[in-house]
């Protein structure tokens, strides 16, 4: 897989975990075009706290809606795009969650699941998927340290069920290359040898050299 032939890179990982930080840092390196998430224009996020029971299948539907659109964009386009979050936590890690906690019911959380399930046989998968495995304490410092007043009321116990709905979907995914950045130990944001080793991987993927 040459450099010419990448058109979407993605970065996963839990709230806290980097990946907007890195996302930046991979599309000046690369000269990737970053694709950031919008929440500021979501109709339904003030509903949805408001009443989660009710709103949060229309939620993830409106993620799910947007996502395939910048997926089918990015594909369509001539530019190689660098992603912050994937069409896969949506349906892998934030959907289940839901339902777990009891936020959305068997029947739309099965009807969600069944036509993701669809989705991806439309859409392909990202050419490299770039996973920032991060313990709790190392979310939890981060979260701290970027000061976001919205996310100051984020319980532990939540970031580790994220965590446990990450780890399982990592270990079986298939669907395209893979590289987990171990983020307990890689601090790309402050370390510039630690940003370059990221850099080495990535570069040792995309050329092949596995």
């Amino acid at each position: 897989m040459g450099v010419n032939n990448i058109k979407h890179i993605a970065i996963a990982g839990n709230i806290g975990s980097g990946k907007t930080t890195l996302t930046t840092l991979l599309a000046k390196h690369y000269k990737w075009v970053p694709h950031f998430e919008d929440v500021e224009h979501n109709p339904y996020l003030v509903d949805f706290y408001d009443d989660m029971l009710r709103w949060a299948f229309n939620l993830q539907i409106y993620f799910l809606n947007n996502r395939i659109k910048h997926l089918l964009s990015i594909r369509s386009g001539t530019d190689t795009v660098i992603q912050d979050r994937t069409i896969y936590e949506d349906a892998c890690i934030f959907a289940p969650n839901l339902f777990d906690m009891g936020l959305m019911t068997t029947r739309d959380f099965e009807n969600y699941s069944s036509f993701f399930q669809n989705l991806k046989t439309l859409f392909q998968p990202p050419d490299l998927l770039i996973y920032l495995n991060a313990s709790v304490p190392t979310l939890v410092g981060q979260i701290d340290k970027r000061g976001r007043e919205y996310e100051e009321n984020i319980r532990l116990d939540y970031l580790k069920r994220l965590n446990g709905f990450y780890k399982k979907w990592i270990d079986g995914y298939t669907d395209g290359p893979l590289l987990v950045i171990d983020v307990d130990n890689c601090n790309f944001a402050e370390k510039e040898e630690d940003l370059a080793m990221v850099i080495e991987k990535i570069d040792a993927q995309i050329h092949g050299l596995f």
